[in-house]
């Protein structure tokens, strides 16, 4: 068996029933099930025709759920546990968007949210959007962003399981993000990554100057650490694993040797491997056949 099918639900809301398993098993020549947990995970060992890709079975499996909340990634069976795990951090590793809670601080939310989600969406140059937002924090004081981590900021559900489990297995990981180091640098080591880069906000007395440190870690900026980091480790594109949920994440996405849009907007999680739109980070796990009591 070459390939391997991931169904993957939401452990929040367990619906991957036997019947759902089955039916789509029905759709790959002389699969094999494996279950990772039940109601959550399970595993379709096939080989696929000649011609047959990962998108159209992907596309496939998907139409054949119809509708149910269950997330498909298919990928080659050798190979699939990584490791190098390079992840975004807003709306990915965390709920929020920080850029979005500081602006709140100035009463700006509404008009920030809409600019972020533009760039999100890559409507505007992410690099221009980014210093026209920051500019509308000049004389913030600083002090809010440690009130911003300590009441505001939430972990994604399953992002620590992911990164403890990796790192339990032997793998790297890196939190990498186009956003604010004051936010990345305390949060990485909380939640167990190995390293993380970041763009900084500049601050003179204590009191954010409504710019930020040259030169801007742009859509280009999370490709070249993977690439980076991938050599440092002495790594193969194939075991790399990368997850976002933004149009700066693509590049990226599409270097990994697995690119996880994740909750992503529509354009992005076209042009991913693998999209994950209902369950939590804990799919990635389940994606590399991590069951559910390997889980750390």
């Amino acid at each position: 068996m070459t390939h391997i099918a991931t169904l993957v639900a939401n452990p929040a809301r367990p619906a991957l029933t036997p019947g759902l398993v089955a039916s789509v098993a029905q759709l790959l020549p002389d699969a094999q099930t494996q279950w990772l947990a039940a109601g959550i995970a399970a595993d379709l060992l096939f080989t696929p025709p000649l011609g047959d890709d990962a998108a159209r079975t992907s596309a496939r499996l998907r139409a054949a759920l119809a509708g149910a909340p269950i997330d498909v990634v298919v990928q080659l069976t050798a190979g699939r546990r990584k490791k190098l795990l390079v992840a975004d951090m807003d709306s990915t590793i965390i709920v929020q968007e920080c850029i979005n809670e500081l602006a709140d601080f100035v009463g700006l939310r509404k008009h920030v949210a809409k600019i972020t989600a533009r760039a999100m969406r890559g409507e505007i140059a992410f690099e221009a959007a980014l210093r026209e937002r920051v500019a509308l924090l000049a004389g913030l004081d600083a002090a809010v962003i440690d009130k911003l981590i300590a009441t505001r900021i939430t972990i994604m559900p399953g992002a620590m399981a992911l990164v403890a489990t990796m790192r339990a297995h032997g793998a790297f990981t890196a939190l990498v993000t186009g956003g604010f180091a004051q936010f990345a640098r305390p949060l990485a080591p909380r939640l167990g990554f190995d390293a993380c880069e970041a763009n900084a906000l500049i601050v003179e007395n204590d009191k954010l100057t409504g710019k930020i440190a040259e030169p801007v870690r742009g859509k280009s900026a999370k490709r070249d650490a993977l690439v980076r980091l991938r050599a440092e480790l002495g790594l193969t594109q194939a075991e790399t694993l990368a997850v976002g949920d933004g149009a700066n994440d693509v590049a990226m996405l599409a270097e990994a040797g697995l690119g996880v849009a994740f909750h992503a907007r529509p354009a992005v999680a076209a042009a991913a491997a693998a999209r994950i739109d209902h369950a939590d980070l804990t799919a990635l796990l389940y994606a590399q056949g991590y069951r559910r009591e390997e889980f750390c």
